[in-house]
């Protein structure tokens, strides 16, 4: 699924039980990887004020957690702005967090001006970017000069061992089914392992990141590979 309205339509869809359909893919674990990716973020900036972009923001779940966490750590968060290109994701945030701002929106043209956020994040939703590379010269736009880019992605693993071939079944055969049942829409759960096949593994990703004008400051796996951590800070312009 190359075209991405086709893949903006199919979130429109599901978009009323994606939340429910995560958490019963994940068991709720996916909220950890994120809650890591903020705290990484957010100790660098302590007593200090940030702004940030959520992007690919879906039901708003990732916004959620920089506005919590950010309490803890003393970091002032001036302006948290979610985007993504679905109506029907946008509508279902909007309704769960009445008090932050959204912006309907693609990643390779947020419409935010240049160099206004300190920290771009995107969940799960860069490997749904048709046009990658452009919207990763579009992050390098918006973002400062020493901003940090945080993506979390089901990277594509490397094929060897026992636990590769559990985890490729698991994503494959088991996630589809689950999340094809509470959706009601089959064909949407099964793109998910396409998606991830057509992904890129973690170091092709990093040279891809590299060329946008960004340096890795931390790349981290969990659950067997299943979800990869990317952090990396913008060292030039483009």
């Amino acid at each position: 699924m190359k075209n991405q309205n086709k893949i903006i339509d199919m979130f429109n869809k599901i978009a009323p039980t994606y939340d429910k359909a995560n958490k019963a893919m994940s068991f709720g674990i996916d909220e950890s990887w994120r809650k890591e990716a903020c705290a990484a973020i957010l100790a660098k900036f302590i007593n200090n004020d940030l702004s940030i972009a959520d992007v690919a923001c879906g039901t708003g779940d990732m916004m959620r957690l920089w506005s919590d966490m950010s309490k803890g750590y003393n970091a002032n968060i001036t302006s948290l702005i979610g985007i993504d290109p679905s109506s029907g994701m946008l509508e279902v945030a909007k309704t769960k967090f009445p008090n932050f701002k959204f912006i309907q929106a693609d990643a390779a043209n947020t419409t935010l001006e240049d160099k206004s956020v300190d920290v771009i994040s995107i969940s799960y939703g860069i490997r749904n970017v048709v046009e990658r590379v452009k919207a990763l010269e579009e992050f390098n736009r918006i973002l400062k000069l020493g901003g940090y880019l945080v993506v979390l992605e089901f990277a594509k693993p490397d094929k060897k061992g026992i636990i590769s071939k559990a985890r490729d079944f698991y994503i494959s055969k088991i996630l589809p089914k689950v999340g094809g049942f509470i959706s009601k829409n089959k064909e949407a759960y099964e793109y998910l392992p396409d998606s991830i096949e057509n992904f890129l593994d973690k170091e092709s990703f990093v040279r891809e990141l590299n060329g946008a004008g960004f340096e890795s400051q931390l790349v981290k796996s969990y659950s067997f590979d299943i979800s990869t951590l990317f952090i990396v800070k913008k060292v030039r312009d483009l």
